[in-house]
């Protein structure tokens, strides 16, 4: 592997802000279900077709969240983005209660490919120049979404999320812990699905994230269109998914910005001791997780370091 570490005052770039974004509407097909997406352009664009960067967020996030913040600032850094509701989820969520805000690995890395087949196909799109940045849990299904993918060049992931079973049995209460909430999923899956709040304040019951902050905040995460919803028939697929398992299935180059001080980041070293090709990381310091989803000053570093490695796709 060849592996850039990126100082913090290395990282930084010139950026030249663009005033403006406009969006418009866009929805596809994928496996029966009809998902809803947004491309990002600069207002009024109607020169040649831009790179693009196919943005997707954290689990039981939509598009309105992290996504939308750095969907802007890679219009801001000269790209189109696209992002899109995953499937039962957001303005997607016309689905049955069994399949409705399950975190399905599975389902979310088919609908990240279809997002890719999506924007090739859009005229505003170059589609010789794609790319895909995954977020905190998706960051698991990007990899997948983009390893041997033919129409994607690079992939940025920012505070991602890649446990192995080792840091599943450590976050989730160890193996017992596991098997426990595996039970509980097989039994909401059975009663044809159990929805749960997603967020609620600091040690609230029968919640998936009793911890307050992001998620719970009306000026942070907890938007209107945020579902804030979980079906607990989706815990067997999110605790058997370990991505951090298998790096080499990357065949493209990444850059990663992450921080001791956000989650997981034994998963990061995990992945990149077992990564073949070119990897650039930055590391960050004192950056929690949510500062990395909204935080201006953390995710404008975070997006110089990904424009800058997928720039270098379209300078080569």
């Amino acid at each position: 592997m060849k592996l850039t570490t990126l100082s913090a005052s290395a990282a930084l770039m010139a950026t030249t802000a663009i005033a403006d974004i406009e969006t418009r509407s866009v929805t596809f097909e994928n496996e029966g279900a009809t998902l809803s997406g947004t491309l990002y352009l600069p207002e009024g664009h109607e020169g040649a077709p831009l790179p693009v960067v196919v943005v997707t967020g954290a689990w039981t996030s939509v598009q309105e969240q992290m996504p939308a913040n750095y969907a802007r600032e890679m219009v801001e850094r000269g790209f189109a983005a696209f992002t899109f509701d995953f499937r039962g989820w957001g303005k997607s969520g016309d689905l049955p209660q069994n399949v409705r805000f399950v975190e399905s690995p599975a389902a979310k890395t088919s609908d990240i490919r279809a997002a890719f087949e999506t924007v090739a196909n859009l005229p505003e799109v170059d589609a010789s120049q794609i790319n895909g940045l995954g977020i905190c849990a998706s960051a698991g299904y990007m990899v997948d979404a983009v390893a041997g993918n033919a129409l994607v060049q690079r992939i940025g992931l920012v505070a991602p999320w890649l446990q192995d079973e080792g840091i599943v049995e450590a976050v989730y209460g160890g193996e017992e812990g596991v098997k426990g909430l595996i039970s509980v999923s097989q039994a909401a899956e059975a009663a044809g699905g159990q929805i749960i709040p997603a967020a609620g304040p600091e040690g609230a019951e029968g919640v998936l994230m009793p911890i307050g902050g992001y998620y719970y905040e009306a000026d942070r995460g907890a938007i209107p269109e945020y579902d804030n919803q979980w079906n607990n028939a989706g815990w067997e697929g999110w605790l058997t998914y370990h991505p951090a398992d298998n790096p080499q299935r990357l065949d493209k180059p990444l850059a990663i910005v992450h921080s001791e001080s956000a989650a997981i980041p034994q998963g990061v070293r995990t992945f990149l001791n077992g990564f073949a090709g070119d990897a650039t990381m930055q590391w960050l310091e004192g950056v929690t997780q949510f500062d990395f989803y909204d935080n201006p000053e953390d995710v404008e570093r975070a997006a110089d370091t990904v424009a800058t490695h997928f720039r270098a796709e379209i300078e080569s």
